[in-house]
């Protein structure tokens, strides 16, 4: 199997009542996961990774302002259709329940642990 490009979806805000040292932990649980993969050879993607810059960019107040809204989640919506595949994660979170139902939607691989993702070459 060659290189795979797979969304790391997990909890973000889910289950921290928005606080800030709990939405880090939960981005740090999915940036661990996305080094695992680019070690083992795929290209690892988080929206977070294309959200958040542009929210800040966009003039956001905080979280799950206007602008936190209009960006956050429909950037994973967009980025998972381009995905090879979608790696489920951690706890409770909607959001990343709904990357899954997109990602089977697509016909893309979803996995829920790490060792069911092939080897690449």
């Amino acid at each position: 199997m060659s290189s795979l490009m797979i969304l790391v979806a997990g909890p973000y805000r889910s289950g921290t009542g928005d606080d800030p040292a709990k939405i880090a932990a939960n981005v740090a649980a999915m940036t661990d996961t996305a080094l695992a993969l680019f070690r083992a050879g795929h290209l690892p993607v988080l929206g977070e990774w294309y959200a958040l810059p542009l929210i800040e960019h966009a003039g956001s107040s905080g979280i799950g302002d206007a602008v936190f809204d209009e960006i956050f989640h429909p950037i994973s919506r967009r980025l998972v259709a381009h995905c090879d595949g979608c790696l489920r994660i951690g706890g409770a979170s909607a959001g990343a329940d709904e990357m899954v139902a997109i990602a089977r939607e697509h016909g893309k691989a979803v996995y829920f642990s790490f060792d069911e993702i092939p080897p690449a070459r």
